[in-house]
């Protein structure tokens, strides 16, 4: 099978669908995140696997507004512990270290330790594609952000482990795809939705979910774009569509708001602290 990710090899991403799919997969890279739909949309690929959100830094902003537009579910859900390393030429020395360039949540994730370095920060596409283009460029005295596997995959030299400023760092990414899945015990649903601008039309949606039990994981806003200060809402939820309780629940969310579209339901990952 054939999976499309954001990011060039040795990018967490990759290492993402390798712990989901192993490593019989073929892996597809993209430039971007809406590459990553655009290709699982047109069944270039078999499944694309997205970033959402970071324990850190918060929500992948991009990744929700495809979402609104493209036609793929989500049928699985990866949580992955990042760990970033100051990554450079062999025989480059922290003191060295002039310019840093990464993507621009890696960046934000090891602030203190960069600060700290008093290099300039740079922002590129990809935390691995940072590392491929300091030594093709020979930047004898810059390094990258990213994984270790991404130094091993370009023979490049780890100057530093471990470099994020909260140790419980985690990515949560979500597998797309044009099919769907099968219910299972342990599930998860994702829905968007959105409502009347008037008092207590927020209350009133939510409480769809309180008064069937169902517990909400996530929620979170976007602009509309349509107009100022209207906003679109991402949920979360335990449960999948196909349970007696989350079909109650989505038909009084649907008689109390504007527009409805489910996302997918999918088995819910595990997390190592």
């Amino acid at each position: 099978m054939r999976v499309a990710f954001q990011g060039e090899k040795g990018a967490y991403s990759e290492e993402a669908v390798i712990s989901y799919f192993g490593d019989k997969a073929e892996l597809f890279p993209c430039k971007t995140i809406r590459e990553v739909f655009k290709n699982t949309e047109a069944l270039v690929v078999d499944f694309g696997v997205v970033p959402v959100e970071n324990s850190i830094e918060g929500s992948v902003a991009e990744t929700y507004d495809m979402f609104l537009t493209s036609s793929v579910k989500v049928v699985g859900e990866i949580i992955l512990k990042i760990r970033h390393c100051l990554i450079s030429h062999p025989g480059t020395t922290l003191a060295d270290v002039k310019v840093v360039y990464s993507h621009p949540q890696a960046l934000a994730q090891c602030r203190g330790f960069l600060t700290s370095l008093g290099a300039e920060m740079a922002v590129t596409y990809d935390t691995a594609g940072s590392v491929k283009m300091i030594k093709e460029q020979g930047l004898k005295h810059a390094a990258a952000v990213a994984s270790e596997r991404a130094a091993q995959i370009y023979g490049m030299s780890v100057l530093a482990k471990g470099i994020e400023d909260y140790g419980h760092n985690y990515t949560r990414f979500l597998v797309i795809s044009t099919r769907e899945t099968t219910p299972q015990a342990d599930s998860k649903t994702s829905i968007i939705f959105s409502t009347v601008h008037r008092p207590g039309a927020l209350y009133n949606a939510l409480g769809a979910f309180a008064r069937n039990n169902i517990n909400l994981t996530k929620i979170e806003s976007r602009p509309t774009r349509q107009r100022p200060w209207e906003y679109y809402f991402f949920v979360d939820f335990e449960g999948h569509v196909g349970d007696e309780g989350v079909k109650k629940a989505l038909a009084e969310l649907s008689s109390c708001t504007i527009f409805v579209k489910i996302l997918g339901s999918y088995p819910k990952a595990s997390i190592e602290l």
